[in-house]
Order: structure tokens, then C-alpha cells, then sequence
């Protein structure tokens, strides 16, 4: 009777380790779950939204794999983003905090924001006025509303996604041209007045290195509106049906 409690442990033990080697494997290779814990994104990402990223899209460098091991530099089957891409990467300024931001411009593009309108190597991107969005946003736990306009902006390749403004004018609306180097990228957020990004290098964003990229956002697999600090607490799994964003499950991120 114990060799076979022993046995039964040992095989449990090795059923654990199977497992977490498959998930960690899966992590690494395929896709990664990440949260939005802010309204950088709005309105295509909204705070409570979970999401996947496909860690292939892009290769894989060392910030592919958990604690981001220095065993090698660069990218191994490297894909170079495209204008659009909705990627997360590792913060430049220490390389392990994720950031989610638009890659707005690739290596060698010139970048510039003009009276609230973007440019990329002299051009101006299109847009189109949507109308009014009321975003909903948490600020130092905090849950705001602020009214804005969206836009439906066109990349340039055709690539149609809507961002938010509350003004043209001042902030990071008029900037100097940003010339991308080479290995790197240039992403903003969609919301365009509320977004730490490359617009601010001294913000520790700047241009972000390839090797920095974890992958492209994929598609959101859960969304909870717990409403800020007002709300009931995560772990009142009871109201979460009430919480649930249901149209945003499973959609895909453009």
C-alpha cells in the first residue's frame, strides 16, 4: 500500500511538471496572455481587457522567453512589423516592463505630429471623424469619463483604425520629425491625448529596438468592467456577469 501512495505521487508530481512545461512552452512559442491595466489604447483596448499575442509573429529574441535570459541577441526568424501592428514590447528605458502601443513607423520612416494630425515621411494620414466617444478611463484609481472625438485613421498600406482626441493642440500634438533608426520602431497609442509613447523620449519610451518586441496582439478572450475604484472587488467572482463586456469577447484586434 505505500510503494503504491508513493507511485501515485511520483506520477502526479510528473503530471505537474508535464504541464507547466507545456504552458511555459506554449508561452514562449505560440501565445501569451497580457491584461490592459490602462486607457493608452482607447478606444480599440479598454482597461479590463485580456488578451493574446502571438509570440511567432515577429520571431523571438530573449524577451520571448519568461525572465527574458540573456542567452542571445537580435531575433531569431525575425518578421519586421507592419504600420498598424498592435504589439507589446518591453519598455526601453528597463526592459521588462510590457507596453501596448501602435507601431506607427518603421526603421528609416520620418514620424511627425502637426496640429494634432500624423505624418509619416511627409505625409498626412488620413482621418475620419467618427463623432463623439464618452471614454472611460481609471487615473490613480479613479474611474473618469471624459467626452472625445474618434477618428477612423488610414495607415498608410490601407490599414483602417479608429483612435481618440480631445484636442489638436498642444502636448504632443506638434512635435519635431522623428527619424526612425535602423532596428527600431516608432508606436503611439490610440489615445492620442492620454498615451506615454515614442512621442516622449523622455518619458523612457523613445524609439523602441526590435529585440524589445514580445509580440502582435491577437485577440481579446475576456473583458471586465469592475468600474474603477467603485466597483466590487476582482475577487467577487458572483457580479462578474454583470461586469462581463460580452460583444468584446473573442473579437479581433485591428
Amino acid at each position: 500500500m505505500p510503494k503504491r501512495s508513493t507511485g501515485t505521487l511520483v506520477e502526479n508530481i510528473k503530471t505537474i511538471v508535464y504541464a507547466g512545461l507545456i504552458a511555459i512552452g506554449i508561452r514562449t512559442v505560440a501565445f501569451e496572455p497580457f491584461n490592459i491595466p490602462s486607457g493608452s489604447m482607447i478606444p480599440t483596448l479598454l482597461v479590463g481587457d485580456y488578451l493574446f499575442v502571438s509570440k511567432y509573429s515577429y520571431g523571438y529574441s530573449r524577451y520571448s522567453m519568461p525572465f527574458a535570459p540573456n542567452l542571445f541577441s537580435g531575433r531569431i526568424l525575425e518578421s519586421l512589423p507592419q504600420r498598424g501592428d498592435v504589439a507589446v514590447f518591453k519598455l526601453p528605458r528597463d526592459n521588462a516592463t510590457d507596453y501596448i502601443k501602435r507601431i506607427v513607423g518603421l526603421p528609416g520612416d520620418r514620424v511627425q505630429m502637426k496640429a494634432g494630425q500624423l505624418l509619416i515621411n511627409g505625409e498626412q494620414v488620413p482621418r475620419r471623424l467618427l463623432g463623439d466617444y464618452l471614454a472611460h478611463d481609471s487615473q490613480n484609481r479613479v474611474h473618469i469619463q471624459v467626452q472625445v472625438r474618434r477618428f477612423a485613421e488610414t495607415m498608410p498600406g490601407g490599414r483602417v483604425h479608429d483612435i481618440v482626441k480631445m484636442t489638436d493642440s498642444g502636448g504632443l500634438n506638434d512635435t519635431a520629425e522623428f527619424k526612425v533608426p535602423a532596428d527600431h520602431v516608432f508606436a503611439m497609442g490610440d489615445n492620442r491625448d492620454n498615451s506615454s509613447d515614442s512621442r516622449d523620449p523622455s518619458g523612457g519610451v523613445g524609439f523602441i529596438p526590435l529585440q524589445n518586441l514580445v509580440g502582435r496582439a491577437e485577440f481579446i478572450f475576456f473583458s471586465i468592467d469592475n468600474g474603477g475604484s467603485n466597483g466590487p472587488p476582482w475577487w467577487h467572482v458572483w457580479q462578474w456577469p454583470a461586469q462581463i463586456r460580452w460583444s468584446r469577447l473573442f473579437s479581433g484586434i485591428t
